[in-house]
């Protein structure tokens, strides 16, 4: 193990790193001019940026003082780090530089710039020493003491920090209180046996000030350098920051923004919130997870456990600052180096995803205003009168007798029962909404729910120990701690309850951030310092108590403070858990509010959205950004929630929606119905054809689904995943790929009847004709008329599709098809994933199906290697072979010759093949 020394040593170890960030944003410019004061530095000042300039800037100034202004506006816009973080203050140069740092106006030096903070910190700010450091079994220890008091009360003298090898691609470091024990997230996390023997990463510190350096081995990429600014560990003010290796950072949800963040002054605040989804707010769920591309295509990952108010501020050196006010700092760092591979490390820690219900993949129905189960019911029909594909229908609050929980109208849904039992009848299934918070104003007796709820000491109680009320939708209501277990049986009755009335299939749990209509309660809040803390976070309304309950309420594990961000991950998981227990099948959760390991209990849908252009681009970044946090099942409001949609968005947005990993159409109530059935023929036909495409695609989709679950891959992702080298993917989000090899265009503007898109180096076949391109990476125009979405099969894939019917169960029971795009070497690799769609662990009780198909030497085979009573039922009835050059002179069946036809366009297509899908074949064109 090396010697801990002063970061000077390690000056030639960052410096490749150093360039790697100032390719992508170079700080050797006219700014930094007054660092090289020392003539001796002016002779490297041409090779060394970014990192080494910040370090040995550090030096410089440690050892020749100057005038305090000129230090401070010598310091390059674009490493200041911001010393007043504050919201709603007037910063002056009194109150700056009473904590200690320096103040730069923009009549001073080159200031101005938006976002450049005016008080910034000093290079030499106290902060922490390190001690020695003691090796463990798993990694070091060593403790860190304050060098000075801050202006943030309660900061901690000693601190504990803990680093541990967990693996060879997975870095642990944790700085905790050394003395007392702090709150930590109660997440259920792999812990690790022994040291790892090769690790990707080398690990260095600073020891005054302290510092932390984690170095990737193979390129010497700096993926972590927290010297650039001071830590900070009070008990409601922790901040650590970090340079980054580059500007190309992804995740920190939940926020609507572009995939690719902007490092423009941007900062992103974590507190679940209700609000319709807005650019620089705090939106449901949180995820403090983060993917860097590094230069040459490398990445690398970045997790913080930690589940209160934060906040993330970028800025362009580049760099990163985390804030949160409580808890510990726990990091996660992960090495891929493949993008993939950083999301598959990541859900290591967190869990990997469900596997849902064959039927959750196919289509579904759902508006805030149907009214009565009648007209939900002729909604249903219409579908069916059309023969559009549906697989599932959903009623909003609508259905509730006075919108209080497990109830429904006796006028207005009676029929609800019938209603299911219809849709069980056609194949179909129920889903139906669920709110957290529990009607309170019933008299005694009336509403099993809350009385049999306050008996059991179930609800979030104030600080008095009584619950807390505020209020949702049925008035004034008390919300369930759902990190209580004894919560969980109520809650698994009350849903067994209603079961036996209205045989449900599935839950949508909404409000659960959890939403109130009242700031606090009907009490209000504290005046404590939960309540109040002595640093909030750039929440949207400024309190932490905005339009939720009070951070001071107590739940059964800790206080709202610390759970608040938790509160719909402990619903989902206490609802997937009794839908077990009631149905004994695979549970069905579509969640609004999400933290990380949510993926293990339930979906997500992006919120309520608004019937435009735009907010059918945002859900693109939303659906990406989900699938970086290990939850696949997502998807937007098809045709938007709010306002009246027009034909055209309706359709364009189901030809998209239709490639949403979790497809529905909602809409509010007071607008005219967006259902497929509500539009001209025209429209609707071309509605029908787009979901027809996807339940054509759903094998491949379950099969994608399978290895998400298994592993942790990737249900949609973005182009840079499978083109990690291509830097002009980097920015896409206007396209995704299914898996790896289904390349999905939408329109996403009005009136236009092309669509440009970026199609990296390779083959691209076009789904539906089977007509190639041959890219060396560059942008496409393609026609787009109103009744067409662009699809590509990337060369070297094979898709298994099938017939698609009116339902999932309809279409489980057709023929499948297979289409293998080759690649310029003749080959092409897929598989199939098949097993009866609902039961549990079917994968794990060897109850399924797996097939490997590949072609190589003009011949594809079909590989059985493992196989149930499922694949039975299935026959193999087409074949479609994109790029075949030359036409065959015969066509080989297992032995037999076999008819075919041949096209121009290269295709070949053997078909009536009726062969067992349980048994090996192979098909060979000679």
């Amino acid at each position: 193990m090396k010697s801990y020394q002063k970061l000077t040593t390690y000056v030639p170890q960052i410096t490749e790193a150093a360039e790697d960030a100032a390719d992508e944003k170079p700080l050797c410019h006219q700014k930094l001019s007054a660092w090289w004061l020392g003539g001796g530095l002016l002779m490297v000042a041409g090779l060394l940026s970014g990192v080494t300039v910040w370090v040995l800037g550090q030096i410089w100034w440690s050892q020749h003082e100057t005038h305090p202004l000129t230090k401070c506006i010598s310091i390059p816009e674009d490493l200041r780090f911001d010393c007043y973080p504050e919201r709603n203050v007037v910063v002056t140069r009194e109150l700056c530089e009473g904590r200690g740092c320096c103040f730069v106006d923009s009549q001073q030096g080159s200031g101005g710039t938006s976002g450049v903070p005016w008080c910034f910190y000093p290079p030499d700010f106290p902060s922490y020493t390190l001690g020695s450091v003691n090796e463990t079994e798993l990694g070091m220890v060593g403790f860190l003491t304050r060098k000075a008091k801050t202006y943030y009360p309660k900061d901690i003298e000693k601190l504990q920090l803990s680093v541990e090898f967990e693996t060879d691609a997975r870095l642990h470091v944790k700085i905790t209180d050394a003395s007392s024990p702090r709150y930590e997230v109660p997440l259920d996390v792999p812990t690790a046996k022994k040291k790892a023997e090769n690790p990707l990463y080398a690990v260095e510190f600073s020891k005054e000030p302290f510092g932390l350096i984690v170095t990737r081995k193979a390129s010497g990429t700096v993926l972590l350098n927290t010297t650039v600014a001071p830590l900070f560990y009070a008990d409601q003010f922790l901040q650590i920051s970090t340079l980054l290796p580059s500007a190309y950072l992804y995740g920190l949800g939940e926020h609507q923004s572009n995939f690719l963040h902007s490092l423009e002054w941007n900062t992103l605040t974590f507190w679940a919130r209700d609000v319709p989804p807005t650019e620089s707010c705090n939106l449901y769920g949180v995820h403090p997870f983060y993917l860097v591309m590094e230069k040459g295509g490398a990445a690398h990952g970045v997790f913080l456990l930690n589940s209160n108010a934060m906040e993330v501020s970028l800025q362009p050196a580049p760099a990163l600052t985390w804030r949160t006010i409580g808890g510990v700092l726990d990091f996660y760092i992960f090495l891929g180096p493949d993008p993939n591979l950083v999301v598959q490390q990541y859900q290591q820690v967190v869990g990997f995803p469900a596997m849902p219900p064959y039927w959750a993949l196919g289509f579904h129905l759902c508006r805030w205003g149907y009214g009565t189960s009648n007209e939900t019911w002729e909604t249903v029909k219409a579908m069916r009168n059309f023969q559009i594909p549906q697989d599932a229908q959903w009623n909003d609050i609508d259905y509730m007798d006075s919108y209080r929980d497990f109830t429904t109208d006796p006028q207005k849904f009676g029929a609800l029962p019938q209603l299911v039992g219809d849709l069980h009848k056609h194949g179909q299934s129920y889903v139906m909404i669920v709110d957290p918070g529990i009607s309170s104003t019933s008299s005694p007796g009336s509403y099993w729910p809350y009385d049999e709820g306050l008996k059991r000491g179930v609800f979030i109680n104030n600080t008095e120990g009584k619950p807390l009320i505020g209020k949702v939708w049925p008035g004034l209501t008390a919300y369930p701690d759902f990190s209580n277990p004894d919560t969980h049986q109520w809650w698994l009755e009350n849903l067994s309850r209603f079961y036996s009335l209205v045989p449900f299939d599935g839950v949508w749990i909404d409000m659960n951030e959890p939403s109130n209509f009242m700031d606090g309660s009907s009490e209000g809040c504290s005046q404590g310092e939960l309540d109040n803390p002595p640093y909030v976070p750039a929440v949207l309304g400024g309190s932490l108590s905005a339009k939720t309950i009070c951070a001071s309420a107590r739940q059964n594990m800790s206080s709202h403070y610390n759970l608040h961000n938790l509160y719909g991950l402990m619903e989902a998981k206490a609802t997937a858990s009794a839908l077990v227990q009631i149905k004994g099948k695979r549970p069905f959760v579509i969640s609004r509010s999400t933290f990380p390991s949510q993926g293990k209990y339930s979906g997500h849908w992006l919120g309520d959205n608004r019937s435009e252009w735009k907010d059918m681009f945002w859900s693109i970044p939303g659906i990406l950004s989900f699938s970086l946090f290990g939850i696949p099942l997502v998807g937007a409001d098809i045709c938007g929630f709010s306002g009246s949609t027009s034909e055209e968005l309706c359709l364009r947005w189901t030809q998209l929606g239709a490639f949403y990993p979790f497809s529905r159409n909602h809409n509010t109530q007071g607008e005219k119905a967006q259902d497929p059935t509500a539009f001209s023929p025209v429209a609707r036909a071309a509605m029908k054809e787009a979901l027809e495409v996807r339940y054509a695609l759903l094998p491949f989709l379950y099969s994608l689904f399978h290895r998400a679950h298994l592993q942790g891959d990737t249900v949609v992702r973005p182009l840079f995943f499978e083109f990690p080298k291509d830097v002009a993917t980097y920015a896409i989000d206007r396209q995704f790929l299914w898996g790896r090899g289904l390349l999905v265009t939408p329109v996403l503007d009005p009136g236009m009847d092309s669509v440009i898109g970026y199609f990296p180096r390779g083959l691209w076949y076009d789904y539906y004709t089977g007509s190639s391109v041959n890219s060396s990476g560059e942008n496409l125009k393609m026609a787009a008329p109103l009744d067409h979405i662009n699809l590509h099969v990337r060369e070297g894939t094979i898709l298994p599709t099938q017939k698609p019917g009116s339902s999932t169960s309809e279409s489980r029971k057709n023929p499948l098809g297979l289409i293998a795009a080759l690649s310029q070497n003749s080959n092409a690799w897929g598989d199939l994933y098949w097993d009866n769609g609902e039961s549990l662990d079917t994968f794990a009780k060897g109850d399924y199906a797996y097939l490997v198909f590949n072609v190589t030497q003009g011949t594809f085979t079909s590989t059985v290697l493992h196989s149930n009573v499922e694949a039975t039922y299935i026959t193999v009835d087409t074949l479609t072979v994109y790029g075949v050059r030359e036409e065959p002179k015969t066509v080989v069946v297992n032995g037999k010759e076999w008819p075919f036809t041949y096209l121009t366009n290269q295709v070949l297509t053997v078909g009536d093949l009726q062969l067992n899908l349980s048994q090996g074949f192979y098909v060979r064109w000679l």
